[in-house]
């Protein structure tokens, strides 16, 4: 089942099942279409808009993330990609709201060292934006880098996390943890 989400950085497209959450991304992505079909065909069958109970959680825990009251997601997720992937995207979920890693130390807590490139590839593939939180990830410098929902809106999720303050560009005195 799918939903279009309203958030205050524009539509989400989320889909789900009974094993959980699949996508979740902004409607206005460059890989909204390539993501349905692939879980189209994954399904056997089209993804249908209707009502299902982990996208009704979603919808609820993305207004609490916005409001500022949530601190966490708790909706069930069905992550599927390789194994590099699903572990990227596994230490993904322990970085805490307001906290920022870089690639390098990304890579590092994978026992990869040296893998940011692959580490960056892993991140750019989730396909659930915000609940795995890649924009929690920026580049050594502390400058913000690729998001597939655009830098302007990894700036605000970032800002709304208390990670940056309004206006800045970059994290130089950002509060980095280990992953």
């Amino acid at each position: 089942m799918s939903r279009r989400i309203a958030t205050p950085l524009g539509s989400m497209i989320a889909v789900a099942g009974d094993a959980g959450l699949y996508l979740l991304e902004f409607a206005d992505g460059r890989r909204v279409a390539a993501e349905l079909r692939r879980l189209s065909r994954r399904a056997g069958s089209p993804i249908v808009r209707g009502r299902h109970a982990h996208l009704d959680r979603v919808a609820r825990e993305l207004r609490g993330y916005f409001a500022g009251e949530a601190r966490g997601f708790r909706v069930p997720l069905a992550l599927e990609g390789t194994p590099f992937q699903v572990a990227v995207w596994r230490r993904l979920l322990r970085i805490p709201r307001g906290r920022v890693v870089t690639y390098d130390a990304l890579a590092r807590a994978l026992g990869r060292p040296g893998a940011q490139r692959a580490v960056g590839r892993a991140n750019g593939s989730n396909p659930l934006a915000i609940v795995v939180p890649c924009h929690r990830v920026v580049g050594s410098d502390g400058t913000l880098t690729g998001y597939g929902g655009g830098l302007w809106r990894k700036r605000r999720l970032l800002e709304i996390e208390g990670a940056l303050r309004a206006g800045a560009t970059d994290l130089r005195q950002r509060r980095e943890v280990r992953p």
